[in-house]
């Protein structure tokens, strides 16, 4: 896999950990070690698309 495609790999990730947090926080019973879990999981892969991006300038 090349770094353009896991790149695009992440982003999709991101997107779709965005979609997931948004519906816990809809939830009426949202639970915020999922949601906090969730935000961990943008923020790893956040960082890992700024590093390979960088590698890739």
């Amino acid at each position: 896999m090349s770094t353009i495609d896991r790149v695009n790999a992440l982003r999709q990730r991101h997107m779709e950990l965005d979609r997931q947090l948004i519906a816990l926080s809809a939830s009426a019973s949202s639970d915020n070690i999922a949601k906090d879990a969730v935000k961990r999981q943008k923020l790893a892969i956040k960082d890992e698309i700024a590093t390979l991006e960088e590698a890739v300038n």
